[in-house]
């Protein structure tokens, strides 16, 4: 079994037009320690890995629309922009046999809305691996179906309440935005979350929906149930 605490690790770029700085990025993800063991080490790799693959995405996609926005700038005598990318991490459950956490992602485009991605990590540290989240339940079960009926449901509690507001909210409809890695594991229960826009207008940020272990049909869940808070 992989036993290791966590530590982030830093990363930051800066992409220039004559010297005057247009793009900044900033990382922060985690990085196991001590890294003794095959799990430790590719959980590491996994993180350092997408560090860099950010790093040359932010140069790729999001360096050209800098450098334009500044040089538009430069002709128009605005003031001169330089935007900033962030690519974060948080842990949401950790204990001697999953490590749940998500990465986030914010930008500013151009136009100068606010892009947030996030993306769901679970992994076995038995095995070493993510899990993918159809492991959690019963071959043939129908959990997408069960996970979309819940956060329905929880889609009308808050509307009702006046708390936020959705541009979708039958299940079937959910289902066809949803993406099944988009999940991860806390003390309280699933959460699974959808694309910022694919479901509500922006000022939901990136909808997220928890269903406590107690309303899941999965045995993997119950162990969550008699220990207590992991």
């Amino acid at each position: 079994m992989s036993i290791f605490q966590l530590q982030s690790f830093a990363a930051e770029r800066e992409w220039t037009v004559d010297g005057i700085p247009v793009l900044t990025a900033s990382v922060s993800l985690p990085e196991p320690v001590p890294a003794a063991d095959k799990t430790a080490r590719r959980i590491l790799r996994y993180y350092r890995l997408q560090c860099r693959a950010y790093l040359r995405y932010c140069e790729k996609w999001l360096l050209p629309p800098a450098q334009a926005a500044y040089r538009s700038a430069l002709e128009t005598s605005a003031p001169l922009p330089c935007f900033h990318a962030s690519l974060e991490y948080r842990v949401t459950l950790q204990d001697p046999n999953f490590l749940s956490l998500y990465t986030q992602t914010r930008e500013m485009t151009p136009a100068g809305r606010t892009l947030l991605t996030r993306r769901g990590d679970t992994w076995d540290l038995a095995a070493g691996y993510p899990i993918p989240l159809s492991d959690f339940f019963p071959v043939r079960s129908p959990w997408k179906r069960q996970l979309m009926a819940w956060a329905a449901q929880d889609i009308q509690r808050q509307e009702r309440a006046g708390t936020a507001r959705y541009s979708i909210s039958q299940p079937g409809k959910l289902r066809r935005q949803f993406h099944t890695q988009n999940y991860y594991l806390t003390p309280e229960g699933l959460t699974i979350f959808f694309p910022m826009y694919a479901i509500a207008p922006s000022a939901e940020g990136i909808p997220a929906f928890t269903i406590p272990y107690a309303q899941l049909q999965s045995n993997a869940f119950s162990r969550f149930l008699t220990e207590g808070e992991p």
